[in-house]
């Protein structure tokens, strides 16, 4: 993700944006199903991790994690959990082969264009183990836009999202939806796919 102002909103809003993904010790069930497919300490790579709350629970759940995030801001606040590695770098900064048991992009690839996205999913299979584990959380929807505070948005309906992970050998084995307001303060349709290599 390289939209200016996209980045810029996350790191004014890095502490807001912390307090309101704080889930107060609950797992998420789609970050519960995505830890218990990895291997007991695995490698896991979490792409976006903004605040680094999924990365953190990750690590206390005994996986190798890696947290990466465009804005230095969130990646300062990811430093802060134990066993947590956070480093600031981009979608297009995702290298190597065989590297990862699970890739976790929550709602991050989400700030992608749609011309970029093939590309960093090649990239993302690629990085990925055989029988690894990909999530991916997006907003449902059609086109791209910006929200009413500047972040630019692509949106998927579920048949594109699913095709793009199917054209490259990725099996789908949860899907899961919701109606969430978001740090907008407007409630938007998201849709969370697990697929694994």
């Amino acid at each position: 993700m390289s939209d200016k102002e996209t980045l810029s909103v996350y790191a004014e809003k890095a502490q807001e944006y912390e307090q309101m993904t704080d889930r107060g010790g609950t797992i998420d069930p789609a970050l519960r199903a995505f830890i218990d497919g990895i291997p007991k300490g695995g490698h896991v790579l979490d792409l976006g991790c903004g605040p680094g709350q999924a990365a953190a629970t990750m690590a206390a759940h005994g996986l190798s994690v890696i947290a990466t995030d465009a804005v230095p801001e969130m990646v300062a606040l990811a430093q802060k959990a134990d066993g947590v590695t956070a480093r600031v770098a981009s979608f297009d900064e995702i290298e190597g082969e065989d590297l990862y048991d699970g890739v976790w992009a929550n709602f991050s690839l989400l700030h992608a264009s749609r011309t970029d996205m093939p590309r960093y999913l090649d990239a993302i299979c690629r990085a990925l183990r055989p029988g690894g584990w990909f999530h991916i959380g997006t907003k449902l929807g059609t086109g791209e836009a910006r929200d009413k505070i500047g972040r630019l948005y692509t949106y998927y309906e579920q048949d594109e999202l699913e095709t793009l992970l199917d054209a490259r050998g990725l099996t789908i084995t949860d899907r899961s939806f919701g109606d969430t307001v978001g740090l907008d303060g407007v409630a938007a349709k998201w849709i969370c796919l697990r697929a694994h290599a």
